[in-house]
């Protein structure tokens, strides 16, 4: 166990880079005192603290055409481009079974970055029990404009992107003094104002902070980067990061173009692997 935080960005399909960094993790048994997952990027964390290695790419990629996975079709007929039945229950219940009681064991704290509609705020709840809070998952997870709200406790919540893509300030204040971050935007990349803020503001006009979130977005995201780069100069943060371009849509059907950037992410953290190690070497227990 690593006294660090790790952070795993979303991106839709471009988070299978992570899972290729995170399957490195696991091949080398290394883990951290604090997880920190943003929509795709907290699926694939999920994999990862369960110890099962390849899962994430499996269930990213295996169901790429089946029609109740990613498509118009379950749009259309349920208000999710990404099927609830099929990504929440019958993936890990059946199809791919999830490995609760090895998730149940990680000594660490995961959290799963969600956005609540009626502030505009980021939320991190945190996962004890994949079984009974995969929900939050799925909030984490859920695009707006391609996914329904989703409710916990009363509260409606959409994707944790919205309102903190990178949640590397979170774990600071939560104590961690040195953090790993899995982007999955290229090196340079500055996010730019969101261009469907009008129909945005059709669609949500019931959650105004929620709309504010949506249209200040690329501002605090490209803060996010900044403060990456201070800690980085700092020495207290180390950051994988695809080197260019993927050419990776948000929502991608090629899967020889998921399966490179799955294995660039795996190569990146077998060839930064020393580096790593030095970089977390007093804080490893």
């Amino acid at each position: 166990m690593v006294d660090a935080g790790l952070i795993v960005e979303g991106g839709g399909m471009r988070g299978i880079y992570a899972a290729g960094v995170l399957d490195y993790f696991i091949d080398h048994d290394i883990y951290f005192k604090s997880t920190y997952g943003v929509s795709a990027g907290s699926c694939n964390a999920s994999s990862y603290l369960s110890k099962q290695r390849d899962r994430a790419y499996r269930v990213s990629v295996d169901y790429l055409n089946d029609k109740r996975y990613c498509s118009v079709y379950s749009l259309l007929t349920t208000g999710d481009m990404f099927g609830v039945e099929l990504c929440y229950d019958l993936l890990p219940n059946q199809l791919d079974p999830y490995d609760y009681e090895t998730f149940k064991k990680y000594e660490g704290s995961f959290y799963a970055a969600v956005t609540n509609c009626k502030t505009g705020k980021a939320e991190y709840i945190r996962i004890k029990d994949m079984k009974k809070d995969i929900v939050v998952i799925r909030a984490s997870s859920s695009l707006p404009l391609l996914s329904r709200n989703v409710e916990i406790k009363g509260e409606k919540y959409l994707d944790g992107g919205i309102a903190d893509s990178i949640p590397l300030a979170e774990s600071i204040r939560s104590g961690n003094k040195k953090n790993v971050i899995i982007l999955t935007q290229c090196q340079g990349y500055q996010k730019e104002p969101n261009k469907l803020v009008p129909l945005l503001k059709a669609k949500y006009w019931r959650y105004p902070k929620l709309v504010e979130a949506m249209k200040t977005r690329h501002i605090r995201y490209n803060q996010s980067l900044a403060l990456i780069e201070k800690e980085r100069a700092k020495g207290k943060a180390f950051v994988f990061q695809p080197q260019r371009n993927p050419g990776i849509k948000r929502i991608e059907k090629d899967k020889d173009k998921l399966r490179k950037l799955y294995e660039f992410g795996y190569t990146d953290a077998k060839m930064n692997y020393d580096k790593l190690m030095k970089f977390l070497e007093q804080e490893r227990s």
